[in-house]
């Protein structure tokens, strides 16, 4: 239930280390999309080796999709993973990509455009706005470096799929029509209150 999700992520507010970890279990099992952002995450996506079915491959790499929370350091992670392999012929190193390392920033909550995001997903969605981490890139931490006040509202997603786990990048990626309006509408009046307010 809603009452239990909301005792859930106040024990990982919390002092006690039993009941944050239990809570961070339930989400790691139940909701995903919560637990991700509450520690760093490695996600095996391209394996390469070998050249033919009967030959031992002389080489072989594995490529890690890694998303670092904000405060963890990148050069602790690749010690971490060179202690899990256990291994001294194999080599981890950062691959570059572009933006990395991500530099710090925070947007404030009490500001005119939190707010009307605030209201545009009250009157859409029926909710209150719950500031998060996202899961996702974007140029926010760019632009936040620089002292923009930036804000992701997130995809659209399925009423229906969702819940099962489904999402971007998902094996299903679909969304009801009657979703995409919704959304629409919801992006659409943040968008004409910010720019009204610009004149």
């Amino acid at each position: 239930s809603s009452r239990e999700d909301g005792a859930r992520f106040r024990a990982l507010l919390g002092n006690d280390e039993r009941a944050r970890e239990e809570a961070a279990a339930y989400f790691e099992e139940h909701m995903p999309a919560y637990a991700a952002p509450l520690r760093t995450t490695v996600s095996p996506t391209m394996l390469q080796a070998g050249l033919r079915y009967n030959v031992i491959p002389s080489e072989a790499r594995a490529t890690l999709d890694v998303r670092l929370l904000p405060d963890d350091d990148p050069s602790a992670l690749v010690e971490t993973l060179r202690k899990v392999i256990n291994d001294p012929i194999v080599e981890v190193t950062l691959a570059p990509r572009d933006g990395l390392p991500r530099p710090p920033g925070v947007s404030g909550i009490e500001t005119d455009a939190f707010r009307m995001i605030q209201t545009a997903a009250a009157q859409n969605y029926d909710t209150v706005t719950i500031p998060q981490m996202g899961t996702g890139a974007s140029d926010n931490a760019q632009l936040r470096s620089k002292g923009v006040q930036c804000y992701g509202v997130g995809p659209a997603v399925d009423a229906e799929d969702a819940p099962k786990g489904f999402g971007a990048h998902s094996d299903q990626e679909r969304l009801r029509e009657a979703d995409l309006f919704r959304y629409s509408r919801f992006v659409w009046e943040i968008v004409t209150t910010m720019a009204a307010r610009q004149r």
